[in-house]
Formats: structure tokens, sequence, C-alpha cells
């Protein structure tokens, strides 16, 4: 993921992960390890996939002690196979047993959410359909599990509220109707922002395109609904379709040539990639105190 994202945005959700999992000690380390030791551990996969947040992972470390080195063997978008040494973790071995879990919690869900959009982006090819995520994420954890589908071969949709007009059923409502919310947006929000109104119907899609609107969503319309709804904004709005879309479903919604297709499926349903860290080894004699 981005650097800047990563240390400005992503370190402040590890930390807060980190002190989530250490209160006041590692009481199972402390027992085994009270001194520090060189050593190091191996990253293995233990399920075929895609792998994503390997900057995470060496971060997570890293916080705990800046000297802890990851040698990986692959790279973010790789696809992995079951049995595949992926990296080896090299460091004192209270921070490798201490920040084990964290580290994994973190690579295996991105590496899933990459894993997912990867098998959803496949089923485009061939198309000129882009495939786009949601804000159905994670709390706090949206900046790593869009980069993961950025990973995994689709698209960002808007980041958050602040980036981009969506007018939804009860904004419309709030509105009184299409074209006052439409309005109201071009009016209130900056000409940088465009402007996306969700429809689940014909009469609605006529009304977003009488407004203007810069993208309109077909949410939860039929097949026969969403054909007659491209075809009626000919051209004068982006298109885009949601509303329970999967791997199951999706090429049957590229077919009809829509602009894109969001998937709220790719962040909130994608299964985590099985990893592990294992056959620690103890390298050297007892090392000197590491100061924190």
């Amino acid at each position: 993921m981005d650097p800047i994202a990563l240390k400005l945005v992503g370190e402040d959700v590890i930390v807060q992960a980190l002190r989530e999992d250490i209160t006041f000690e590692d009481v199972s380390t402390a027992s085994v390890c009270p001194e520090a030791r060189a050593a190091e551990v191996q990253l293995i996969a233990k399920a075929d996939g895609v792998i994503a947040g390997l900057d995470v992972f060496a971060r997570t470390f890293a916080l705990l002690d800046p000297a802890t080195r990851v040698e990986a063997t692959v790279v973010d978008g790789d696809e992995v196979t079951a049995g595949q040494r992926l990296a080896t973790v090299y460091g004192d071995a209270r921070v490798l047993l201490s920040g084990e879990r964290v580290a994994l919690n973190f690579l295996q869900r991105m590496s899933g959410i990459a894993t997912y959009t990867r098998r959803m982006a496949a089923a485009l090819e061939g198309t000129s359909t882009v495939l786009v995520d949601t804000r159905k994420t994670t709390p706090c954890l949206r900046v790593f599990e869009k980069a993961a589908v950025a990973i995994g071969g689709g698209r960002n949709h808007r980041y958050n509220l602040s980036t981009a007009v969506m007018l939804k059923d009860n904004h419309i409502d709030a509105a009184g109707g299409v074209a006052a919310a439409v309005a109201a947006a071009r009016a209130h929000a900056s000409f940088t922002c465009t402007v996306e109104v969700e429809c689940e119907n014909l009469d609605m899609v006529r009304e977003a395109v009488e407004a203007g609107a810069d993208i309109i969503m077909l949410d939860n319309m039929s097949h026969d609904d969403m054909a007659a709804a491209i075809a009626l904004i000919d051209g004068r709005a982006k298109t885009e379709c949601s509303g329970n879309v999967d791997a199951s479903n999706i090429r049957a919604l590229a077919d009809l040539g829509v602009d894109y297709i969001s998937s709220g499926a790719l962040t909130h349903s994608a299964p985590i990639l099985d990893l592990s860290l294992k056959h620690l080894r103890m390298v050297g004699e007892p090392a000197a105190e590491v100061v924190r």
C-alpha cells in the first residue's frame, strides 16, 4: 500500500491492534523467553491465494522493535500456493512471538480480500466493466482493506463521505426528490466532486439523467430493468450497478455493458487467506537487552 498512507493512517491502526493484544505484558513470551535473543521464523502459506499486506505485516514487528527484519520471497499481488515459504522474519525472539498474531491478522485479512477480488476481477476479463469496492469495510481497517482490493485487481470507489457525493434513497427523501437532491449537491459541494445518484427504478433513472448526474447507480434492479436503464441513459452519465453482487452473478451484470460494478462482498464477505508463522529458531547466544 502507499507508504505515506501507511505512515500517517495505518500506523495508528497497527498500534491500537498491538495495544489490544498486549495490555501490559505478553505473559507467555515473558515466561519462556525472559531475555532478548536473536531468532528467525518462517511465514508459510497454508492455502492458495493472492498475498497482500506484506508492508503492514513488516511494520507491525518494526513498531515493536525497529531492528526486526522481514525478507520476503514474494511481493504483494503474487499468487501463492499452500506450503510455500513466503518470508523469513529476523529479530528478537520476544518481538517475533509477541507480534505474531497481530501481524498475521492484518496479512491474512488483506490477502483474503485480494484473493476474492482477483477471483471477481477474473470474471470481468474481456469486458470494459470495472470492479469497484464500497464503504462496507471493517471499522478502522478501511485503509488496509481498500489497499487489498487494489492489489487484487479491483478499483477503489470513494474512500469516505468527504471524497464524493453519493445521493442514496434517504438523501433523496430528505431533499424532496432526485432533482432537488442533485441541485443541492451542485450548490454545496466543490466542483471537483462527482455527483452519483442511487436509483431503484426507471423513473428515478430518468430524473437523474435530466438532473445531470455524473454517475447513475442501478441498485438492486432486475436484469431487464438495468438493460432498459442503460439504454435510457445512453451515455449521458456513467453507469454503475450494485446490490448482492458476488462471484456467482458478476459476469451476467458485466454483459449488460455497465461501466462499473460495485460489490460490498469484496470487503465484508471475503474469507481470510490461511497463513502461519512456523519453525521459530533461536540464533546464537543471548543478546544484549533491547532498549525501547
